[in-house]
């Protein structure tokens, strides 16, 4: 246990885990799917409605230069969080799909052509498919797909067989949202290099967990949302290198993305705001920051070596409940466990469990094509974070021994 980290005083900070479900107290394992909020968050998006709710970028007045500034010093945050080079290569969006599809459909379509091959992840969120899925479709390239083996991991020799001179674009999960697997993308994107490549790295679920470092992963692109860091929804963070930025087409035009327009021509703004059309999601972009520093003023080290704790008794755990499999046994992971217990559908097991106050992730994740590759329809999933306990953990194999006993 971390001598410094008190999940008491953690879970102090987190209004929404104060109250019962069906009249138990609430545990919360859905934590993939999204983080909850603490005050300081709920505190920030509310403090800007009150006291400097305005537009952006184009107002002299005080109130618009206020909320410029703490939208501003929002990108200054995140350049920090993930140690990008510059400012201007982060790009706000509404989450980590729309920084996927950005990527896309505008460096795809701009440098894929008929023949050329996207390699992704047999671990792929549906959100980093079908996007490649539809630039191929348009472009008449091919989309590759790297295998994983029965743990959960990658099979990293026919990742090198797939890479050739016909490899434009690498798309892969830094850490899987149904297994929970960690991915060496480190070395997936210096071999992708070696072709000439460009790797785009979904960082969903890995940025609440690992500390990420743009400049030492040599990423091309990385995404993530708001969300799952514990901040609001509909914000998230595209990551591209200030050259491949640069050589891009906008994504979606209207105000803000243009410097001069006229009914002949129009030209684009300069980095970030070229894809940022329109008014954007100030205020939870601005209550963004607040979670960004609530994470960084933590530690991510402390907060994961806690969250390991929890994966390993959670682990242990759930494997003496007989007749449960867990799905994705990788030796590096984070602290999500999918399982199924023989004989009982997994929505079954959501439903009985929030019946104790137990909220799980049931189904299959957005990731079919993974639950086929394991021969399942779905799973159900715990998903840990830094205010959850070892007694909730208790909760959880106790309400799964009743759904046993019950329909097993």
């Amino acid at each position: 246990m971390i001598a410094t980290f008190d999940v008491t005083d953690i879970r102090k900070d987190f209004p929404i885990l104060n109250q019962t479900i069906h009249g138990k107290p609430l545990v919360y394992f859905d934590n993939a799917a999204t983080t909850q909020k603490p005050l300081s968050v709920i505190e920030a998006l509310s403090q800007y409605y009150m006291e400097f709710n305005a537009n952006i970028h184009r107002g002299i007045h005080t109130l618009a230069e206020r909320a410029t500034a703490e939208y501003e010093a929002t990108r200054d945050k995140a350049k920090d969080f993930i140690n990008a080079a510059q400012r201007e290569e982060i790009v706000f969006t509404r989450g980590t799909t729309e920084g996927i599809n950005l990527v896309a459909q505008t460096y795809g379509r701009q440098n894929l052509k008929a023949g050329d091959e996207v390699i992704i992840s047999g671990m792929e969120h549906h959100s980093n498919i079908v996007p490649w899925q539809m630039i191929c479709e348009e472009k008449g390239a091919t989309l590759r797909v790297i295998p994983i083996n029965e743990q959960g991991d990658l099979l990293m020799d026919e990742y090198e067989k797939l890479l050739s001179e016909k490899t434009k674009i690498v798309a892969v999960v830094y850490v899987s949202n149904s297994l929970g697997t960690i991915n060496p993308v480190k070395e997936i994107i210096t071999k992708a290099h070696q072709y000439g490549a460009k790797v785009l790295i979904d960082g969903a679920q890995a940025s609440a967990h690992l500390d990420i470092d743009v400049q030492d992963l040599d990423a091309d692109f990385y995404v993530f949302s708001s969300h799952k860091v514990y901040g609001p929804t509909g914000v998230g963070v595209l990551y591209g290198k200030r050259e491949l930025l640069d050589a891009m087409p906008p994504y979606q035009g209207g105000g803000e993305m243009i410097r001069e327009v006229s009914f002949g021509k129009t030209t684009y703004n300069d980095l970030p705001y070229k894809f940022e059309a329109g008014t954007p999601n100030i205020a939870d972009t601005v209550a963004f920051k607040a979670a960004l520093d609530y994470v960084t003023t933590i530690g991510k080290s402390v907060i994961g070596e806690y969250e390991h704790e929890l994966l390993t008794y959670a682990t242990e755990s759930l494997q003496s409940i007989d007749g449960l499999q867990i799905i994705g046994q990788a030796k590096e992971k984070i602290s999500v466990i999918s399982y199924v217990l023989e004989g009982i559908h997994h929505q079954d097991i959501g439903i009985m469990l929030d019946n104790d106050g137990i909220a799980v992730r049931t189904g299959h994740h957005c990731t079919q094509p993974l639950m086929d590759r394991f021969c399942i329809l779905g799973t159900s999933r715990a998903s840990f974070a830094m205010y959850n306990t070892k007694e909730e953990i208790d909760r959880l194999v106790q309400g799964l021994h009743k759904i046993k006993k019950k329909l097993g």
